[in-house]
């Protein structure tokens, strides 16, 4: 069995990337495969004071786009991975509760990826509710 995994494309280059032609590639040579969406890690950016965070809207963006490429293909998107938190963390900016980048010092404890925190989860878990809905 041969993986291929196609991560990093963030939500400005999803429609362009490698996503499109894939799918019906995949399709044609009769391999089944389990299409899963990595939003987190091609929405990175760093702040002007240089903390690694991540903005909730391109994260929403990039599962709304991946969503709506399966379907437009007859195909199916399996898997979503998000890093999150259920504590009350400030790593990434966004979401109803609106942090910004002034926000970030108070609670950011990552060593390494920015976390979603408990509130911005469950935000998301409710929208991609809706996205499974159609």
């Amino acid at each position: 069995m041969q993986f291929k995994k196609v991560d990093m494309l963030g939500a400005d280059r999803i429609a362009e990337a490698d996503l499109p032609p894939l799918i019906p590639a995949v399709r044609r040579s009769g391999r089944a495969a389990l299409w899963s969406s990595d939003p987190m890690h091609g929405n990175g950016e760093k702040t002007g004071g240089g903390l690694k965070t991540r903005n909730f809207d391109p994260i929403l963006s990039e599962l709304h786009q991946a969503f709506e490429l399966h379907r437009a293909q007859g195909s199916a998107l399996g898997g979503v991975h998000i890093e999150l938190t259920g504590e009350n963390v400030t790593e990434c900016v966004g979401g109803a509760e609106g942090l910004s980048e002034a926000d970030l010092p108070r609670a950011y404890e990552t060593g390494c990826d920015p976390r979603l925190n408990g509130a911005q989860s469950l935000e998301l878990a409710f929208l991609v509710a809706e996205m499974l809905r159609g």
